[in-house]
């Protein structure tokens, strides 16, 4: 049996990140909470706890900012909108591989296509 790549939209990775950094930076902070008896452990652990929560406030930000730049599509395969990043994305709800590039339709579904380096090659060519 073949197994099946899933891929995922780039928004909802780095979202996933940010909802991750939340729930590490509590975590951190009810740490601190059980060590209160070591003040300076505890202070650590809180200090951590809120920078993470900080970070994911301003990788919230920015996937943001980058969410209203990206390109508002309809899926084929789900008939749902979607929005791309790069050159390559996949649909937020079905995980159906996009491209609006006409040269890269038919090919695998790689993320390199999305890396500059990438596109600098195929100028060459």
């Amino acid at each position: 049996m073949a197994q099946q790549l899933v891929y995922s939209s780039k928004i909802n990775k780095i979202r996933t990140f940010a909802l991750i950094l939340v729930f590490a930076g509590i975590l951190l902070m009810y740490a601190g909470i059980l060590t209160k008896n070591i003040e300076w452990l505890m202070v650590i652990f809180f200090i951590l706890g809120l920078l993470m929560v900080v970070f994911s406030c301003v990788v919230y930000v920015w996937i943001g900012t980058l969410s209203l730049k990206a390109v508002p599509v309809v899926c084929p395969n789900c008939d749902k909108p979607t929005k791309m990043l790069g050159r390559v994305d996949a649909c937020m709800h079905c995980k159906q591989p996009l491209t609006m590039d006409k040269n890269l339709e038919g090919e695998a579904f790689d993320e390199k296509y999305n890396k500059r380096s990438y596109a600098k090659s195929q100028k060459k060519r």
